[in-house]
Protein backbone atom coordinates (compact mmCIF):
# COMPACT_ATOMS: atom_id res chain seq x y z
CA UNK A 1 0.00 0.00 0.00
CA UNK A 2 1.18 3.37 -1.11
CA UNK A 3 0.49 6.99 1.42
CA UNK A 4 2.66 9.29 0.07
CA UNK A 5 6.58 10.07 -0.25
CA UNK A 6 7.83 11.53 2.69
CA UNK A 7 9.63 14.83 2.10
CA UNK A 8 12.70 15.61 3.70
CA UNK A 9 14.24 18.53 5.78
CA UNK A 10 12.45 21.66 6.77
CA UNK A 11 10.05 21.21 3.55
CA UNK A 12 8.91 18.37 5.43
CA UNK A 13 8.55 20.06 8.94
CA UNK A 14 6.96 23.15 7.51
CA UNK A 15 4.06 20.73 5.92
CA UNK A 16 1.58 19.63 8.99
CA UNK A 17 -1.35 18.44 7.07
CA UNK A 18 1.45 15.84 5.24
CA UNK A 19 2.85 15.58 8.91
CA UNK A 20 -0.73 14.18 10.01
CA UNK A 21 -0.97 12.20 7.24
CA UNK A 22 1.91 10.19 8.09
CA UNK A 23 1.53 9.47 11.23
CA UNK A 24 -2.02 8.38 10.23
CA UNK A 25 -0.34 5.81 7.83
CA UNK A 26 1.87 4.72 10.62
CA UNK A 27 -1.08 4.06 12.33
CA UNK A 28 -2.51 1.92 9.23
CA UNK A 29 0.45 0.40 8.89
CA UNK A 30 -0.13 -1.05 13.00
CA UNK A 31 -3.70 -2.00 12.02
CA UNK A 32 -2.42 -4.19 9.03
CA UNK A 33 0.30 -5.83 11.23
CA UNK A 34 -2.13 -6.85 13.68
CA UNK A 35 -4.83 -8.20 11.00
CA UNK A 36 -2.25 -10.16 9.69
CA UNK A 37 -1.99 -12.36 12.95
CA UNK A 38 -3.42 -15.79 13.91
CA UNK A 39 -7.23 -15.43 14.95
CA UNK A 40 -6.32 -16.55 18.21
CA UNK A 41 -4.17 -13.73 19.18
CA UNK A 42 -5.77 -10.77 21.10
CA UNK A 43 -5.71 -7.33 19.10
CA UNK A 44 -3.66 -5.14 21.63
CA UNK A 45 -4.38 -1.48 22.27
CA UNK A 46 -1.57 0.78 20.64
CA UNK A 47 -2.09 4.50 22.23
CA UNK A 48 0.91 6.96 21.12
CA UNK A 49 1.69 10.22 23.28
CA UNK A 50 4.89 12.35 23.37
CA UNK A 51 6.92 9.95 21.02
CA UNK A 52 6.13 7.30 23.71
CA UNK A 53 3.50 4.26 22.85
CA UNK A 54 1.89 2.12 25.80
CA UNK A 55 0.64 -1.56 24.30
CA UNK A 56 -1.50 -3.01 25.90
CA UNK A 57 -3.26 -6.49 25.89
CA UNK A 58 -6.11 -7.45 28.51
CA UNK A 59 -8.21 -10.59 29.21
CA UNK A 60 -10.02 -11.88 32.55
CA UNK A 61 -10.95 -15.52 33.07
CA UNK A 62 -12.59 -17.74 36.75
CA UNK A 63 -10.22 -18.18 39.42
CA UNK A 64 -9.12 -21.02 41.42
CA UNK A 65 -8.42 -20.71 45.21
CA UNK A 66 -4.68 -19.94 44.53
CA UNK A 67 -2.73 -17.80 41.40
CA UNK A 68 0.73 -18.40 40.34
CA UNK A 69 2.45 -16.26 38.23
CA UNK A 70 5.23 -16.08 36.06
CA UNK A 71 6.43 -12.66 34.52
CA UNK A 72 9.46 -10.93 33.09
CA UNK A 73 8.43 -7.72 34.40
CA UNK A 74 6.77 -5.26 36.60
CA UNK A 75 3.64 -7.04 38.45
CA UNK A 76 0.94 -5.48 40.38
CA UNK A 77 -1.59 -7.06 42.19
CA UNK A 78 -4.89 -5.92 44.19
CA UNK A 79 -6.93 -9.20 45.61
CA UNK A 80 -10.29 -8.87 47.01
CA UNK A 81 -12.05 -7.58 43.83
CA UNK A 82 -14.71 -8.77 41.57
CA UNK A 83 -15.44 -12.98 41.01
CA UNK A 84 -13.00 -13.31 37.84
CA UNK A 85 -9.33 -12.97 37.29
CA UNK A 86 -8.81 -9.67 35.10
CA UNK A 87 -5.05 -9.00 34.00
CA UNK A 88 -3.68 -5.86 31.62
CA UNK A 89 -0.21 -6.63 30.07
CA UNK A 90 1.47 -2.69 29.02
CA UNK A 91 4.40 -1.84 27.32
CA UNK A 92 5.89 1.68 26.58
CA UNK A 93 8.10 1.97 23.72
CA UNK A 94 9.66 4.52 21.50
CA UNK A 95 6.58 5.37 18.86
CA UNK A 96 8.86 3.44 16.04
CA UNK A 97 8.65 -0.16 17.44
CA UNK A 98 5.07 -0.02 18.66
CA UNK A 99 4.04 -2.34 15.57
CA UNK A 100 6.98 -4.33 16.68
CA UNK A 101 6.06 -4.30 20.63
CA UNK A 102 2.21 -4.71 19.72
CA UNK A 103 3.09 -8.24 17.42
CA UNK A 104 5.35 -9.39 20.45
CA UNK A 105 2.52 -9.24 22.38
CA UNK A 106 -0.40 -10.55 20.33
CA UNK A 107 2.01 -13.24 18.58
CA UNK A 108 2.87 -14.42 22.01
CA UNK A 109 -0.43 -13.74 24.68
CA UNK A 110 -0.40 -14.29 28.32
CA UNK A 111 -1.26 -17.77 28.91
CA UNK A 112 -3.83 -18.93 31.52
CA UNK A 113 -4.82 -22.32 32.87
CA UNK A 114 -6.42 -24.13 35.66
CA UNK A 115 -4.26 -26.73 37.24
CA UNK A 116 -5.87 -28.14 40.16
CA UNK A 117 -6.63 -25.69 43.08
CA UNK A 118 -4.44 -23.05 41.54
CA UNK A 119 -4.79 -20.71 38.44
CA UNK A 120 -0.81 -20.11 36.34
CA UNK A 121 -0.33 -17.10 34.70
CA UNK A 122 2.21 -16.54 32.42
CA UNK A 123 2.68 -13.17 30.85
CA UNK A 124 4.38 -13.54 27.49
CA UNK A 125 8.44 -12.15 26.94
CA UNK A 126 9.10 -8.73 25.26
CA UNK A 127 11.98 -7.22 24.29
CA UNK A 128 10.81 -4.07 26.34
CA UNK A 129 9.40 -6.13 29.47
CA UNK A 130 6.07 -6.77 29.86
CA UNK A 131 4.35 -5.28 32.76
CA UNK A 132 1.45 -7.11 34.36
CA UNK A 133 -1.59 -5.99 36.61
CA UNK A 134 -3.94 -8.50 38.32
CA UNK A 135 -7.05 -7.99 40.07
CA UNK A 136 -9.08 -11.40 41.79
CA UNK A 137 -11.06 -12.05 44.06
CA UNK A 138 -9.83 -13.62 47.95
CA UNK A 139 -7.34 -15.98 47.25
CA UNK A 140 -5.47 -18.54 50.08
CA UNK A 141 -2.62 -18.53 48.35
CA UNK A 142 -0.42 -16.32 45.86
CA UNK A 143 3.16 -17.28 44.35
CA UNK A 144 5.03 -14.46 42.20
CA UNK A 145 8.15 -14.68 40.08
CA UNK A 146 9.38 -12.32 38.22
CA UNK A 147 13.51 -11.69 36.64
CA UNK A 148 12.59 -8.10 36.86
CA UNK A 149 10.59 -6.46 39.34
CA UNK A 150 9.42 -4.38 41.13
CA UNK A 151 6.53 -6.81 42.50
CA UNK A 152 3.33 -4.97 44.84
CA UNK A 153 0.75 -6.88 46.18
CA UNK A 154 -2.04 -6.04 48.87
CA UNK A 155 -5.31 -7.59 50.17
CA UNK A 156 -3.97 -11.40 50.18
CA UNK A 157 -6.25 -13.52 52.30
CA UNK A 158 -3.86 -16.31 52.55
CA UNK A 159 -0.39 -16.89 51.86
CA UNK A 160 2.45 -15.14 49.34
CA UNK A 161 5.50 -16.14 47.91
CA UNK A 162 7.09 -13.34 46.16
CA UNK A 163 10.58 -13.53 44.34
CA UNK A 164 12.38 -10.86 42.15
CA UNK A 165 15.05 -11.77 40.43
CA UNK A 166 16.46 -7.83 40.37
CA UNK A 167 13.69 -5.04 42.17
CA UNK A 168 11.64 -3.49 44.83
CA UNK A 169 8.62 -5.79 46.40
CA UNK A 170 6.36 -3.98 48.30
CA UNK A 171 2.99 -6.26 50.38
CA UNK A 172 0.35 -4.48 51.93
CA UNK A 173 -2.01 -6.56 53.61
CA UNK A 174 -1.52 -10.39 54.21
CA UNK A 175 -3.98 -12.61 56.21
CA UNK A 176 -1.01 -15.65 56.04
CA UNK A 177 2.54 -16.37 56.13
CA UNK A 178 4.74 -14.48 53.56
CA UNK A 179 8.12 -15.25 52.28
CA UNK A 180 10.25 -12.24 49.70
CA UNK A 181 13.31 -13.05 47.94
CA UNK A 182 14.69 -10.28 45.75
CA UNK A 183 18.36 -10.31 44.02
CA UNK A 184 19.18 -6.16 44.45
CA UNK A 185 15.96 -4.37 45.61
CA UNK A 186 14.20 -3.22 48.65
CA UNK A 187 11.12 -5.14 50.59
CA UNK A 188 8.43 -3.22 52.02
CA UNK A 189 5.65 -4.87 54.07
CA UNK A 190 2.77 -3.33 55.61
CA UNK A 191 0.88 -5.70 57.67
CA UNK A 192 1.14 -9.50 57.51
CA UNK A 193 -0.75 -11.74 60.00
CA UNK A 194 1.41 -14.92 60.02
CA UNK A 195 5.04 -15.65 60.17
CA UNK A 196 7.61 -13.40 57.80
CA UNK A 197 10.82 -14.42 55.87
CA UNK A 198 12.28 -11.65 54.05
CA UNK A 199 15.65 -11.62 52.21
CA UNK A 200 17.30 -9.39 50.30
CA UNK A 201 20.85 -9.42 48.43
CA UNK A 202 21.62 -5.62 48.78
CA UNK A 203 18.58 -3.61 50.01
CA UNK A 204 16.88 -2.20 52.96
CA UNK A 205 13.84 -4.60 54.81
CA UNK A 206 11.23 -2.73 56.26
CA UNK A 207 7.83 -4.24 58.60
CA UNK A 208 5.15 -2.13 59.97
CA UNK A 209 3.48 -4.81 61.51
CA UNK A 210 3.75 -8.54 61.67
CA UNK A 211 1.61 -10.78 64.04
CA UNK A 212 3.59 -13.43 64.15
CA UNK A 213 7.42 -13.94 63.84
CA UNK A 214 9.92 -12.47 61.24
CA UNK A 215 13.15 -13.63 59.67
CA UNK A 216 14.77 -10.55 57.75
CA UNK A 217 18.10 -10.76 56.11
CA UNK A 218 19.98 -8.52 53.68
CA UNK A 219 23.37 -8.46 52.05
CA UNK A 220 23.84 -4.65 52.74
CA UNK A 221 20.82 -2.02 54.01
CA UNK A 222 19.03 -1.71 57.18
CA UNK A 223 16.31 -3.61 58.77
CA UNK A 224 13.28 -1.58 60.32
CA UNK A 225 10.41 -3.97 62.25
CA UNK A 226 7.61 -1.92 63.63
CA UNK A 227 5.97 -4.55 65.57
CA UNK A 228 6.17 -8.50 65.93
CA UNK A 229 3.97 -11.09 67.31
CA UNK A 230 6.71 -13.50 67.96
CA UNK A 231 10.26 -13.83 67.46
CA UNK A 232 12.33 -11.72 65.31
CA UNK A 233 15.96 -12.53 63.86
CA UNK A 234 17.48 -9.62 61.78
CA UNK A 235 20.78 -10.23 59.75
CA UNK A 236 23.23 -7.28 58.02
CA UNK A 237 26.49 -6.92 56.91
CA UNK A 238 25.90 -3.08 56.88
CA UNK A 239 23.37 -1.16 58.16
CA UNK A 240 20.91 0.17 61.10
CA UNK A 241 18.57 -2.69 62.53
CA UNK A 242 15.68 -1.10 64.50
CA UNK A 243 13.02 -3.50 66.16
CA UNK A 244 10.41 -1.35 68.22
CA UNK A 245 8.40 -4.40 69.84
CA UNK A 246 8.80 -8.43 70.01
CA UNK A 247 6.59 -10.81 71.29
CA UNK A 248 9.19 -13.16 71.20
CA UNK A 249 13.22 -13.09 71.50
CA UNK A 250 15.09 -10.84 69.43
CA UNK A 251 18.28 -12.43 67.50
CA UNK A 252 20.75 -9.70 65.69
CA UNK A 253 23.97 -10.10 64.14
CA UNK A 254 25.25 -7.47 62.10
CA UNK A 255 28.81 -6.40 60.27
CA UNK A 256 28.70 -2.75 60.82
CA UNK A 257 25.47 -1.02 62.05
CA UNK A 258 23.96 0.24 65.57
CA UNK A 259 20.96 -2.32 66.84
CA UNK A 260 18.16 -0.92 69.12
CA UNK A 261 15.32 -2.41 70.27
CA UNK A 262 12.11 -1.54 71.68
CA UNK A 263 10.78 -4.18 73.56
CA UNK A 264 11.59 -7.92 73.49
CA UNK A 265 11.45 -11.19 76.21
CA UNK A 266 15.10 -11.26 75.54
CA UNK A 267 18.00 -10.43 73.03
CA UNK A 268 20.91 -12.04 71.03
CA UNK A 269 23.25 -9.68 69.69
CA UNK A 270 26.39 -9.80 67.95
CA UNK A 271 28.16 -6.83 66.41
CA UNK A 272 31.40 -6.27 64.60
CA UNK A 273 30.88 -2.78 64.94
CA UNK A 274 28.25 -0.47 66.61
CA UNK A 275 26.25 0.53 69.60
CA UNK A 276 23.43 -1.17 71.02
CA UNK A 277 20.08 0.65 72.64
CA UNK A 278 17.37 -2.15 74.52
CA UNK A 279 14.90 -1.20 76.37
CA UNK A 280 11.74 -3.15 78.17
CA UNK A 281 13.78 -6.25 78.01
CA UNK A 282 12.41 -9.07 79.83
CA UNK A 283 14.01 -12.00 79.34
CA UNK A 284 17.84 -12.77 79.39
CA UNK A 285 20.31 -11.04 77.30
CA UNK A 286 23.49 -11.80 75.53
CA UNK A 287 25.44 -8.94 73.77
CA UNK A 288 28.13 -8.06 72.33
CA UNK A 289 30.40 -5.84 70.03
CA UNK A 290 33.94 -5.09 69.13
CA UNK A 291 33.00 -1.74 68.96
CA UNK A 292 30.33 0.44 70.33
CA UNK A 293 28.86 1.56 73.53
CA UNK A 294 25.86 -0.52 74.55
CA UNK A 295 23.19 0.52 76.94
CA UNK A 296 20.09 -1.77 78.50
CA UNK A 297 16.99 -1.25 80.70
CA UNK A 298 15.67 -3.94 82.27
CA UNK A 299 11.82 -4.78 83.10
CA UNK A 300 10.97 -5.50 86.72
CA UNK A 301 10.01 -9.15 85.64
CA UNK A 302 13.29 -9.92 83.80
CA UNK A 303 14.26 -13.52 84.06
CA UNK A 304 17.25 -15.25 83.19
CA UNK A 305 21.23 -14.60 83.19
CA UNK A 306 22.43 -11.97 81.30
CA UNK A 307 25.89 -10.59 79.74
CA UNK A 308 27.01 -7.97 78.00
CA UNK A 309 30.67 -7.27 76.44
CA UNK A 310 32.06 -4.69 74.28
CA UNK A 311 35.85 -4.37 73.24
CA UNK A 312 35.54 -0.66 72.76
CA UNK A 313 32.79 1.60 74.49
CA UNK A 314 30.86 2.27 77.86
CA UNK A 315 28.70 -0.29 79.40
CA UNK A 316 25.05 1.69 80.86
CA UNK A 317 22.43 -0.80 82.40
CA UNK A 318 19.41 0.28 84.34
CA UNK A 319 18.31 -1.87 86.81
CA UNK A 320 14.33 -1.03 88.43
CA UNK A 321 13.94 -1.07 91.96
CA UNK A 322 11.91 -4.60 92.02
CA UNK A 323 14.35 -6.33 90.03
CA UNK A 324 16.47 -8.92 91.30
CA UNK A 325 19.68 -9.85 90.13
CA UNK A 326 23.47 -10.44 90.93
CA UNK A 327 26.04 -8.08 89.00
CA UNK A 328 29.25 -9.67 88.11
CA UNK A 329 31.61 -6.53 86.11
CA UNK A 330 34.44 -6.32 85.01
CA UNK A 331 36.82 -3.45 82.67
CA UNK A 332 39.51 -5.10 81.60
CA UNK A 333 42.29 -2.01 81.20
CA UNK A 334 41.06 0.80 83.25
CA UNK A 335 43.34 3.17 84.38
CA UNK A 336 40.74 4.10 87.33
CA UNK A 337 38.35 2.54 89.76
CA UNK A 338 35.95 5.34 88.54
CA UNK A 339 35.71 3.03 85.49
CA UNK A 340 32.90 0.96 87.37
CA UNK A 341 30.20 3.75 88.55
CA UNK A 342 27.03 2.52 90.56
CA UNK A 343 24.34 3.42 92.10
CA UNK A 344 23.82 0.53 94.76
CA UNK A 345 25.83 0.81 97.58
CA UNK A 346 25.88 -3.00 97.90
CA UNK A 347 28.32 -3.09 94.61
CA UNK A 348 31.55 -3.21 95.70
CA UNK A 349 34.56 -1.81 93.25
CA UNK A 350 37.94 -3.18 93.47
CA UNK A 351 41.35 -2.93 91.68
CA UNK A 352 43.20 -6.41 90.44
CA UNK A 353 45.96 -5.83 88.41
CA UNK A 354 45.21 -4.54 85.23
CA UNK A 355 40.99 -4.90 85.82
CA UNK A 356 38.73 -3.30 87.82
CA UNK A 357 35.92 -5.45 88.92
CA UNK A 358 32.51 -5.35 90.48
CA UNK A 359 30.15 -8.11 92.35
CA UNK A 360 27.41 -7.95 94.10
CA UNK A 361 23.33 -8.58 94.65
CA UNK A 362 20.90 -6.04 94.16
CA UNK A 363 17.82 -6.17 95.90
CA UNK A 364 18.95 -9.42 97.63
CA UNK A 365 19.99 -10.67 94.59
CA UNK A 366 19.07 -13.44 91.51
CA UNK A 367 19.31 -14.10 88.03
CA UNK A 368 23.60 -13.15 86.78
CA UNK A 369 24.11 -10.29 85.02
CA UNK A 370 27.70 -9.83 83.61
CA UNK A 371 29.21 -6.65 82.56
CA UNK A 372 32.79 -6.82 80.14
CA UNK A 373 34.26 -3.83 78.77
CA UNK A 374 37.89 -3.06 77.63
CA UNK A 375 38.99 0.28 79.04
CA UNK A 376 35.31 2.31 78.55
CA UNK A 377 32.84 3.44 81.86
CA UNK A 378 30.47 0.95 83.35
CA UNK A 379 27.30 2.20 84.65
CA UNK A 380 25.32 0.43 86.54
CA UNK A 381 22.38 2.69 86.89
CA UNK A 382 18.58 2.88 89.40
CA UNK A 383 15.64 2.90 87.81
CA UNK A 384 12.38 3.61 89.02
Amino acid sequence: MFCFQRASGAEFRSQSPLFRLEEFCHGLLAVLLLAALPLFAAQPLVVCTSGNCTVTISGSGPAAGRLRVNAQGPVTFEGGVGSTLAYTVQVTVPKRNAAVAARELAGSPIHLERRGEWTVLAAPATAAGAAVTIKAPRLSGLEISTTDGPVQVSHIAGDARLTAVSGDIRAGQVDGTLHCTTGAGRISVQDVRGDAVLESSGGDIAVTAAGRGVRAETGAGGIHIGSAGGAVTAVTTGGEIVIGKAGGSVTVRNIAGPVQVGSASGVHCELASGGVRLANVAGPLRVSTARGSIMASFLGSHAGDSFLSTGNGDITVTIPSNLKVTIQAQDNMADTLKRILSDFPGIAVRREGTRVVAQGAVNGGGPLLQLSAMGGTIFIKRGK
